[in-house]
């Protein structure tokens, strides 16, 4: 009987304890537990509330609604609007203290106040508190101590601006920013530990947008290989290495491996890379989520060299234009090779790179009128497809870019070029004239930014890409950093026109 009782006592304990540590799981010390899975779990728990940090010298909140980070204020004086747009080079001093007396007069927001006064227009407010909430919740990585605490529900509508900010993006900037080796090493498995790509592939890594360098060090990721070895295996230095993977490592896209597991999965398949490809009965088969979509494509691939343009887009030869387009770019989006990638299934992803190569085709003949060649035939299973080398399909979809930037149509571009620096990220200018294209986009400015700076990184003497990268900054209302990109472009060559113009409108 006092078995029976010690074992009911034992029940009862556990679930006090377990009672009380889902209590206590959001409130405590950033020491215990890392910034990046706390911001994790609150995305992943759809939790809605304030998210409140403290220390000494400062409180910070982060806002969310069902996950998504909205919105984020600071009691510490150097993260306030003024003072960030003086640090960014926005407003000046003048304007500043004019601001501030009008915000003691009349109490209105000093945002509001710069509108009124004619220092920024209401797209250039809205710019400047979404970089001013990613800059609050940036400074937050630094912090190695801190009291947390998560009050679900607790949303104050009168104060936040609703400024949905991709999480994804947030923590791999954030992590990024952080310079301490024995932090990043403390919070990460053993590096005699393998890693592995985990099953469970979190939503969190589709708004990620990995840099080539941790492309290559995500391909590393085999699950036989060590933290360590991987470190040393990365042409990026170990330290920079280090830090992507603990991002990844940090929104669960990596995890342990354990002795027992058959690591079947690939990180190449996730980073785009290209390999040799498994045996046939090696292939996985296909998963039961994406059976219906893969019979679907499979259908439309045996199908595809009897149809004719029109019927491939599935329109009527008499259709308007602009319908033609819609269809196109739903189609493109559909079938698109990159959002079916971490499923793993090379047949599928083989005939939609194909299906959507000859959608693009059957949109372009219909578009400048000429005939539809029908160059993709199904590959029978005796005979091997032609190889065409990734820098001649590169050099194709970098002319089809230009001739869709001529025309103004900036998206099918922007699509193109991603394909040419996919197929040959060593090509500075199809970097360049991707920047150029995304520049174009609505919201496309952050990712044009660094289509520019991986070109520089390639040719760093092209007086043309540190102009070009002059003019992103001016129009996101960024005069200082535009200011020193047409200085740097002016001292490779005297004469660059719009570096010229870019550095006089600085002026303005």
């Amino acid at each position: 009987m006092k078995g029976h009782w010690d074992c009911q006592a034992l029940i009862i304990q556990r679930s006090i304890k377990e009672t009380e540590r889902v209590e206590t799981a959001l409130k405590g010390n950033l020491k215990e537990t890392s910034l990046p899975k706390l911001l994790v779990r609150i995305n992943r728990e759809r939790l809605t509330g304030t998210l409140k940090v403290s220390t000494d010298l400062f409180e910070k909140k982060l806002y969310f609604i069902s996950g998504d980070l909205i919105f984020a204020s600071s009691n510490y004086e150097d993260d306030r609007l003024g003072e960030f747009l003086l640090k960014i080079g926005k407003i000046n001093i003048q304007q500043y203290e004019k601001s501030v007396e009008l915000l003691k007069k009349t109490g209105k927001r000093q945002g509001a106040i710069m509108v009124e006064l004619g220092y920024l227009t209401p797209k250039e407010l809205f710019w400047s508190v979404k970089q001013q909430v990613q800059e609050i919740v940036f400074s937050l990585f630094q912090l190695e101590e801190g009291e947390f605490q998560f009050l679900e529900g607790e949303i104050p509508s009168e104060e936040v601006i609703t400024l949905k900010i991709s999480l994804g993006d947030l923590l791999y900037q954030g992590v990024k920013r952080i310079d301490n080796w024995t932090r990043i090493q403390r919070e990460m498995p053993p590096l005699e530990r393998v890693l592995r790509i985990s099953n469970d592939r979190a939503s969190l890594f589709q708004e990620i947008n990995l840099p080539k360098d941790d492309r290559e060090v995500l391909s590393l990721v085999d699950g036989k290989r060590t933290i360590r070895d991987i470190l040393g295996a990365s042409s990026q230095g170990s330290f920079p290495a280090l830090k992507t993977l603990y991002v990844l490592y940090s929104i669960g896209i990596l995890e342990e491996a354990t002795d027992a597991e058959h690591t079947e999965t690939s990180a190449e398949a996730i980073a785009g890379s290209e390999s040799s490809g498994p045996d046939k009965d090696e292939e996985r088969e296909v998963p039961e989520e994406i059976r219906g979509f893969y019979e679907e494509v499979q259908g439309l691939y045996e199908r595809l060299s009897s149809l004719s343009a029109h019927e491939l887009l599935g329109i009527t030869s008499d259709s308007p234009f602009e319908e033609t387009k819609k269809q196109y770019y739903r189609l493109a989006k559909k079938y698109h090779p990159d959002r079916y990638v971490k499923y793993q299934v090379p047949e599928l992803n083989r005939m939609l790179t194909d299906l959507f190569d000859a959608i693009t085709k059957a949109y372009d003949s219909i578009k400048d009128g000429k005939p539809y060649a029908r160059e993709v035939e199904p590959v029978k299973e005796e005979e091997k497809p032609v190889e065409v080398p990734p820098e001649v399909q590169a050099l194709r979809q970098y002319k089809r870019a230009l001739k869709e930037l001529r025309a103004g149509d900036f998206w099918v571009a922007a699509e193109a070029l991603r394909w040419a620096t996919r197929l040959d990220p060593k090509e500075p200018k199809y970097w360049f004239y991707l920047s150029k294209a995304l520049s174009n986009i609505p919201k496309r400015l952050k990712h044009a930014e660094e289509a520019l700076l991986e070109a520089i990184k390639l040719d760093r003497f092209n007086p043309e890409y540190y102009a070009e990268l002059g003019q992103i900054y001016l129009k996101g209302g960024m005069k200082k950093r535009a200011r020193r990109q047409f200085q740097k472009a002016l001292e490779l060559d005297s004469k660059n026109s719009t570096a010229l113009e870019g550095l006089k409108a600085t002026e303005e």
